[in-house]
């Protein structure tokens, strides 16, 4: 029998420079500090509709660490879910302006922006499309071009990611 989690609670990633990275996620994605371990040199961030405790922490590791290799062995990226296609239209105007946007695509059921935070750790924000609209892409993942706008004229004001 398996262990039978019911859905990832959160993430911790190790960062060269703690408040850099603290200032990232408070400021992109508005997360709010949780708590603090100075003798860790850690801090947990918890976003501002959130049931967690955290979503994410950050244990500061100093400059001298080595930095994270794309297509490394390890963690790729994160992917944190938005209600709406217009928060998602927002998303990618906000890792724009902070100089965080890495690129888009649609995977089908979900629409992605992609992004990176200073010590280059990856995310993705996605939206997913209502389950009943899936369709075909049911059991699939495709990697297409995003064409945001025409999918905001079509999905805008639609809610996905259930109470929050």
């Amino acid at each position: 029998m398996g262990i039978g989690p019911v859905r990832l609670n959160h993430a911790v990633l190790f960062v060269a420079d703690l408040a850099r990275a603290e200032r990232f996620y408070t400021e992109v994605f508005g997360m709010v500090v949780a708590a603090r371990e100075p003798q860790a040199n850690a801090v947990f961030l918890r976003l501002p509709r959130s049931g967690n405790h955290h979503d994410l922490g950050l244990f500061g590791v100093g400059p001298a660490a080595p930095p994270k290799q794309r297509g490394g062995i390890g963690l790729y990226h994160l992917a944190w879910q938005v209600d709406t296609i217009d928060e998602l239209e927002q998303a990618r105007r906000t890792l724009a302006e902070a100089g965080a946007y890495s690129g888009e695509s649609s995977h089908g059921a979900t629409k992605s922006v992609y992004g990176a935070d200073p010590d280059g750790n990856e995310f993705e924000i996605m939206w997913m499309l209502p389950r009943s609209d899936w369709g075909s892409y049911e059991n699939a993942a495709p990697v297409d071009r995003l064409d945001l706008a025409a999918e905001v004229s079509k999905w805008s004001g639609v809610r996905t990611a259930g109470s929050l």
